[in-house]
């Protein structure tokens, strides 16, 4: 920091993907202009005329004006640093967040997500397969509270069968400051998405705004994700994995989905996908196809992201694109929607045509339950057609 009688200057960090502007200054630097607004025939005092205590104070006055506009300078740029050091091409400030936690909660305010170890590039590097596959769920406040959605959400791994060691590359993208404490307890990769004017803490009832932005925040996410060369698994934290879904992937697809009702045909237009399970691959045709998803909101607002998309897979860009799409089997990917018939074969089961979180919770809880008797059976009754699910019940 430089310091003389007429500015105070002070280097602002160079963030590699972020940096901030400050109203009518260079990004990169806060300046803190001090003026002199007496006249020049005024500015030099001699000592014959002023007394020698009165130019000791004026000295001392304009010693202390000058530190406090450099200390007030200091302030300005530690809220603003520390803005945009976790969130990657997601510039968002936790200041406001933090200031009402300190109210309630002050172990909240001294959570890491500005350390280095939680920045989207190494958490995503740390978790990736060799091929650079990575699994990312979302999680909000209301999800994350003990014996709630994320519990049942990671005993589905540790209980399915070739499921643990998938852990290993599962990302918790926490969209709220709880959630990422408490994926800090549970979890060994988190990242915080945390949005300057975005609350999503609460329980986001279907098709209300927040809803609605969760959702569409959730696609510009995954978005960066592929332009950062990465394919992910997306899952939604009350889908259920109980086997090792890379098996059944399609291996020629870059872009496949899990249905709410599959028709039989993996290629067909007509299957109704659900956005809350799907694999993609990082290229040029994926990345222009979440852009052109994401921009159609726009198109059609009030609609959520698995509305918007049932609109634009049919469109002629999407096929000029040479987007693959390949709609998920239910036999393997179901849900509360169409369930997965034959427990011999599931993968993953969605918790989806459920509404309120007290009504998946119940019906997520009997579907564990549901799962470990079926592993506890001798393998001569797992073949049994009395062997099915329980569920629906409260998601009806």
């Amino acid at each position: 920091m430089l310091l003389n009688e007429s500015s105070s200057i002070i280097q602002v960090p160079n963030h590699h993907h972020h940096q901030e502007t400050i109203a009518g200054h260079h990004p990169r630097l806060l300046r803190t202009r001090f003026t002199n607004n007496f006249p020049a025939s005024s500015s030099m005092l001699s000592e014959s005329t002023v007394p020698r205590p009165v130019l000791v104070f004026a000295a001392i006055s304009v010693s202390c004006l000058l530190l406090y506009g450099a200390a007030d300078s200091l302030r300005f740029l530690s809220s603003s640093s520390s803005s945009s050091g976790y969130s990657f091409k997601f510039p968002s400030r936790l200041d406001s967040v933090n200031s009402s936690s300190n109210n309630n909660n002050n172990s909240d305010s001294k959570l890491p997500i500005n350390d280095d170890d939680y920045k989207l590039e190494k958490v995503l590097k740390e978790a990736a397969m060799e091929d650079k596959t990575v699994i990312i769920a979302t999680l909000n406040e209301a999800w994350a509270a003990p014996n709630t959605i994320i519990d049942l959400f990671l005993e589905s791994f540790r209980n399915g069968q070739g499921t643990r060691r998938l852990l290993n590359h599962l990302v918790i993208v926490a969209l709220d400051q709880k959630a990422f404490k408490r994926c800090l307890e549970l979890h060994k990769h988190c990242f915080a998405l945390v949005t300057q004017g975005l609350d999503f803490h609460d329980e986001a009832y279907f098709m209300t705004h927040a809803y609605l932005e969760m959702m569409w925040r959730r696609i510009d996410f995954l978005r960066t994700v592929l332009e950062m060369g990465y394919n992910f698994v997306f899952t939604d934290a009350d889908v259920m994995w109980f086997r090792d879904p890379f098996p059944r992937f399609y291996l020629d697809a870059d872009f496949q989905i899990a249905c709410d009702h599959f028709s039989g045909n993996s290629t067909d237009l007509q299957n109704r996908p659900n956005g809350g399970f799907n694999y993609v691959k990082s290229n040029n045709r994926s990345i222009e196809f979440y852009k052109f998803w994401y921009s159609s909101r726009e198109t059609y607002p009030e609609y959520h992201d698995q509305d918007v998309l049932n609109f634009i897979k049919f469109d002629p860009f999407i096929e000029g694109l040479g987007l693959k799409m390949r709609f998920l089997d239910t036999a393997f990917f179901g849900g509360l929607c169409e369930p997965s018939k034959d427990l011999n074969l599931v993968c993953t089961m969605h918790a989806n045509c459920c509404y309120g979180l007290d009504n998946k919770l119940h019906d997520l809880r009997i579907m564990l339950q549901d799962w470990k008797s079926f592993l506890s059976l001798p393998p001569t009754l797992k073949r049994s057609p009395s062997v099915f699910w329980r569920v629906p019940q409260n998601c009806r």
